[in-house]
């Protein structure tokens, strides 16, 4: 791609997210949320890949409804209330199609069967992208509405969407489509606590991006895409697969790393509103998605390859990493022994 093209939709992507995150007029939001989506059409097809040609026209059809459903649930609301601020959402319908509309841009339950095949038709780097920056604006939307939200739907959307996560994930080779529905299954945990204590939400997004984007570029560094080939890389850089191990247990949320600090204060504030079922069931769920990471990180260390793999060993590479893989691993699995001082700034 042409780097001036790439320079345009990366500031266009800056530009939406901005607009939405500090708007207060559904209008201007929902303005936002269209740049957005038409910035990151061009980074998906790129390749020119029948795949990736399939996977920008399914995320445009699914952001496309759901931006419409936002702006109906905005002009219901002003029908109604004759409001247009964002934080004056009162009137219940509206707040019904606005949780709807929010759950699909997000990739939430039911509403998540677009998300691991746009993001299979996806590059990593453009995959990052989308489970994380694209995912901003409809968090900030979320935050910004909480009052209003109907607790006992995002409960369940909540449950469902950790079930699914770790169930669909569990037979997956493709590492894409297995980031996928780790993505749908933090998105569970940030739904089931936003009503109660919205700052959490936003800490626990703010922790999953860090480590995604730790996970994302490391994988990227050592171009890997699959099981099978990941478990040949163990010889071509073994740091770097070393820190990966890692990295994929904090996004499990083992602790003592950086990912075990959202599941442990979302569980706590749970068990405070007296919600402890809740909490139970959502914590038993998520340890259908820890076996998927710990195949992830048992493939991608401590196995050798086996005889009968068609991969051949990778060797060596004197390419250095990023800084950036070594930052974000470094926050992804260290941050928890500041975590009270995160949690007076929260």
């Amino acid at each position: 791609m042409n780097p001036q093209a790439k320079l345009i939709f990366i500031i266009s992507l800056i530009l939406g997210t901005t607009i939405t995150i500090s708007s207060n007029h559904w209008i201007m939001a929902w303005t936002g949320l269209e740049i957005n989506t038409l910035a990151i059409l061009p980074l998906i097809s790129k390749s020119h890949h029948p795949r990736a040609i399939e996977a920008a026209t399914k995320y445009f059809l699914v952001q496309a409804a759901a931006s419409t459903l936002v702006l109906f649930s905005s002009m219901t609301n002003a029908w109604y209330t004759g409001q247009w601020d964002i934080t004056q959402l009162t009137h219940p319908a509206s707040c019904l199609i606005l949780t709807a509309a929010i759950s699909m841009k997000l990739g939430l339950a039911p509403f998540h069967f677009w998300f691991p095949e746009v993001l299979q038709g996806s590059s990593l780097i453009t995959g990052l992208l989308l489970s994380t920056i694209m995912k901003f604006p409809p968090i900030t939307l979320l935050y910004m509405t909480s009052p209003s939200l109907n607790p006992t739907l995002l409960a369940i959307m909540a449950i469902l969407s950790v079930a699914t996560g770790g169930w669909m994930g569990l037979n997956q080779t493709q590492i894409r489509k297995i980031m996928a529905f780790s993505s749908i299954s933090h998105l569970g945990w940030m739904a089931i606590i936003v009503i109660y204590s919205p700052k959490l939400t936003l800490l626990n997004f703010y922790l999953y991006t860090i480590m995604t984007a730790a996970v994302f570029t490391s994988l990227n560094s050592i171009k890997v895409l699959n099981l099978s080939t990941l478990m040949t890389t163990w010889t071509k850089t073994p740091p770097l697969n070393a820190i990966l191990l890692l990295t994929l247990l904090s996004l499990a949320g083992l602790p003592p790393l950086t990912g075990f600090l959202p599941k442990w204060l979302i569980i706590q504030e749970l068990t405070k509103q007296d919600m402890a079922p809740m909490a139970m069931a959502i914590s038993l769920l998520s340890l259908l998605s820890l076996f998927f990471y710990l195949r992830l990180a048992y493939c991608a260390t401590i196995t050798l390859p086996p005889h009968t793999t068609n991969h051949m060993k990778q060797w060596h590479t004197n390419k250095p990493v990023s800084t950036s893989v070594a930052v974000l691993t470094t926050m992804s699995l260290i941050l928890l022994p500041i975590s009270p001082m995160i949690t007076t700034i929260v």
